[in-house]
């Protein structure tokens, strides 16, 4: 078994990562950095940090081409502004819609992506840091169970039976996958989840507040430094 991680620097996708170390061993784990044009580069600067400390090979994907027709929020090109405030506060604006900071069809473009390169590279399998939170409302709708099994069968039909991908985290909370981590000792002073990209974390957004929060309910406070 040798495992292809997404790896974006953040808090789901490093646990990903530590996990499939804990599985396999690094000898048998790469980590893939995709590019899709975001606001800033504290997310690839974390990923680099977090693969080095890991000492896998690190493979990198520019896909912010096809994103430049897009005006989501978190894009650079685009003017609109990014929430400060939870995913339930906005979730309950969007009446079944995805949230503003939902990138169209960004998950499925990456995991296709991947599965290119996880054949090239002789993995069989893909592991992305999907969770239910995400997922919850329609917020995130390629972060959903059913769009991860549905991906899974295409991916797996597509390459040949050659390829497919598991989402470890798709039935958890963000609590949950903490938890893992503080098990596993993933460095999460490394990573970044933060929209913003400012010297340390906005605290306001909804990925840092439902990260804030997911520390707090494993009784620990969050190694990264908050504006606020």
């Amino acid at each position: 078994m040798k495992i292809l991680v997404l790896l974006s620097g953040g808090v789901d996708s490093t646990t990903a990562l530590a996990k499939a170390i804990e599985e396999v061993g690094k000898e048998q784990v790469l980590a893939l950095s995709i590019l899709y044009g975001q606001k800033h580069d504290r997310e690839l600067e974390s990923s680099i940090a977090v693969a080095k400390y890991y000492g896998v090979e690190h493979l990198y994907l520019d896909l912010a081409k096809i994103f430049e027709y897009s005006n989501c929020s978190l894009l650079k090109h685009s003017n609109g502004e990014i929430p400060h405030e939870s995913y339930d506060l906005q979730i309950n604006k969007m009446n079944g819609t995805p949230v503003s900071t939902y990138v169209p069809f960004r998950n499925g473009l990456f995991l296709s992506a991947s599965a290119s390169l996880a054949i090239s590279k002789g993995c069989d399998t893909i592991y992305y840091g999907a969770h239910s939170d995400d997922a919850c409302g329609n917020a995130y709708p390629d972060c959903s169970l059913e769009f991860t099994e549905y991906m899974n069968k295409a991916i797996y039909i597509g390459s040949g039976k050659q390829v497919h991908i598991e989402g470890p985290f798709v039935k958890m909370n963000k609590k949950d996958i903490v938890k893992e981590g503080l098990r596993l000792r993933v460095p999460y002073h490394l990573t970044w989840s933060c929209y913003e990209g400012h010297i340390k974390a906005c605290g306001k957004c909804g990925t840092c507040i439902d990260r804030k929060n997911a520390f707090l309910a494993n009784g620990m406070k969050d190694p990264i430094e908050y504006e606020e």
